[in-house]
């Protein structure tokens, strides 16, 4: 097996079977199932489940691998340099559609084919790091899903102050190699320095260069703020580890970074924007364009707490922050 790649069997025994009625599917030729190409920009063991909930939902929608669809998974384990090579692999394999998440894993899809239709399940500010024309009219070959991670930044930082008394220091994890990471790293310092907080970003550019940042830490810091792209994303267990024994409280844009033992998230529900993934593809199959399907914003942001790692912080939770949780993780 290639590094890096979940090949089709294997596929079918991570989400299993299920029946569904043949769909006509414009463009296709008699006999040739519809490919999806998957490209999922972290590794299986951390984002496994959210290609099942990906797959679970078509199959609701009425497609049923190996019966009327074919899904070819790709992960790129955080390495960008992967993300160029599986795009140029689907389009050698002339699937159908492009799945994708994350900017830089986008915008290498987007680079290789401007005719194959391509999905995002979530994505950082569309607009601005260039993967649309505008959320209401996307143009071109490319549709799917905002996590507006950026635009919440300040409220974060808001949640962050009511968890650790008297915070005035910040510290900022960024892939600085990641563009929509740069972005909202400049979204979380100009909010954290309009409240008179100190910063600090602590940059990365590949994994072994999360343990050297963490050890280089000797100015004071109170709360680390995590801006989320595929190397934290892959790397998000060694982070909390690292920052727990830096005693260092950690904000996450979404709940998976908490349930590895982070402190606390706030952000679009990533299951969620999975299973509208699905339901773009679902249009895309059966004729729409992805020009003329809009850009979809999340309507509702988790608050995630971890009160395991609180209490190992020796922070206390107010009563307060715990009532407005969506779910508190013991």
């Amino acid at each position: 097996m290639q590094f890096g790649q979940l090949r089709r069997r294997q596929f079918i025994t991570l989400l299993g079977t299920a029946a569904a009625w043949p769909i006509a599917v414009r463009g296709q030729q008699p006999g040739k199932l519809p490919i999806i190409g998957f490209l999922d920009a972290t590794s299986a063991s951390t984002q496994g489940y959210l290609v099942s909930v990906f797959a679970q939902r078509l199959r609701e929608l009425g497609w049923s691998e190996n019966r009327n669809l074919t899904i070819e998974v790709r992960w790129a384990e955080g390495r960008q340099d992967r993300y160029a090579e599986i795009a140029a692999e689907f389009v050698r394999l002339k699937v159908d559609m492009i799945v994708t998440y994350a900017v830089p894993a986008i915008l290498a899809v987007k680079q290789a084919t401007s005719v194959i239709p391509i999905v995002f399940a979530s994505a950082n500010d569309p607009v601005g790091n260039g993967l649309v024309a505008s959320l209401a009219r996307p143009g071109g070959n490319v549709t799917g899903l905002s996590n507006q991670s950026a635009d919440i930044a300040g409220k974060r930082i808001e949640l962050l102050r009511e968890i650790v008394p008297g915070l005035t220091g910040l510290a900022i994890l960024v892939n600085v190699t990641a563009p929509n990471a740069l972005l909202e790293h400049a979204e979380v310092a100009q909010v954290a320095r309009a409240l008179g907080f100190e910063t600090r970003a602590l940059e990365i550019r590949r994994a072994d260069d999360i343990g050297t940042v963490f050890a280089a830490l000797k100015e004071p810091a109170q709360a680390l703020y995590v801006v989320i792209d595929p190397l934290t994303n892959t790397n998000r267990i060694r982070i909390n580890t690292l920052a727990l024994g830096a005693r260092l409280p950690t904000m996450y844009a979404f709940r998976e970074f908490v349930q590895s033992g982070g402190l606390m998230s706030y952000g679009a529900n990533l299951p969620a924007l999975y299973r509208r993934a699905a339901e773009y593809a679902d249009k895309i199959l059966r004729g729409a364009k992805p020009a003329d399907l809009p850009v979809e914003q999340p309507t509702k942001f988790d608050l995630i707490i971890n009160a395991t790692t609180a209490k190992a912080l020796g922070l206390a939770v107010p009563d307060t922050l715990l009532a407005r949780a969506d779910e508190v993780i013991e």
